[in-house]
């Protein structure tokens, strides 16, 4: 058996054609699954199915919301109806704003925990249930380090990511019975689209890097192997962890 190896699996990745997503799904390809990464955004959705099937892989250029259960849904339907089966489900969908809590609006607290962490919960429970079925598959959520510590003027997104750890350990334990484990990671300091405007020449960011002892941001494809880990036989007594992939800033105390 090889351990990391994913032929013949279908992986769905939500959030998976740009930044942190767009990286899992190429890593989950490169391992041999046939991965449909999905967005909202339909040319992203077109140039990642096709970077995928460059891989010898192969993908369906695919739109889903995870705002819209129904989108959800029919997002799972055409795969099934496809592939026959979902193996892996990555939810890498995510938002955020930079704003002091106190500035926060009830409508921006919502979107955001709407996208985060609700997102993450319809997209687990639409396909959780073929898994379920099948008494088979793996969940891999997209945590945070703000899921352990707090970051300033982010108040929304940390709440949303807080639960995203907890759905996580929830729904592990639930589930683990009828042969689906779910697990998640928690990724350190990456520029993607999302967060670069925070971190990119800030104080902020000069701060991130002193308290990583690796003293350097991280490469999207890094986090691949993490997913690739958990979705694989290589990871199949693992279930309910929270894995970060974050160059030593969780165990960091003082780096001088």
């Amino acid at each position: 058996m090889q351990l990391f190896d994913l032929s013949g699996k279908c992986a769905v990745v939500v959030g998976g054609t740009s930044g942190l997503g767009r990286a899992i799904a190429l890593g989950l390809a490169q391992a041999g699954a046939d991965v449909v990464a999905v967005s909202r955004r339909r040319r992203e959705v077109e140039c990642t199915a096709a970077e995928i099937e460059q891989l010898g892989r192969r993908s369906m250029p695919l739109q889903a919301d995870v705002r819209s259960r129904e989108s959800l849904q029919k997002l799972r339907d055409a795969v099934l109806s496809q592939y026959g089966r979902i193996d892996i489900l990555v939810n890498s969908a995510g938002i955020t704003v930079r704003r002091p809590a106190i500035e926060c609006s009830e409508q921006e607290w919502s979107n955001i925990l709407n996208v985060n962490l609700t997102g993450t919960f319809r997209a687990c429970q639409v396909f959780g249930k073929t898994m379920l079925e099948r008494k088979s598959g793996a969940i891999v959520n997209v945590a945070s380090l703000a899921t352990f510590v707090a970051f300033r003027d982010v108040a929304a997104y940390g709440a949303s990511k807080a639960g995203v750890g907890a759905l996580t350990k929830s729904l592990a334990v639930e589930w683990a019975p009828y042969g689906v484990r779910v697990n998640a990671i928690a990724p350190g300091v990456f520029p993607t689209e999302l967060n670069s405007e925070l971190i990119e020449g800030t104080k902020r960011g000069r701060e991130l890097l002193m308290r990583t002892p690796m003293a350097r941001y991280g490469v999207p494809s890094e986090v691949a192997g993490a997913v690739v880990f958990l979705a694989s036989d290589a990871g199949s007594y693992v279930n309910g962890e929270i894995l970060a992939v974050d160059g030593g800033f969780l165990a960091s105390g003082v780096n001088s």
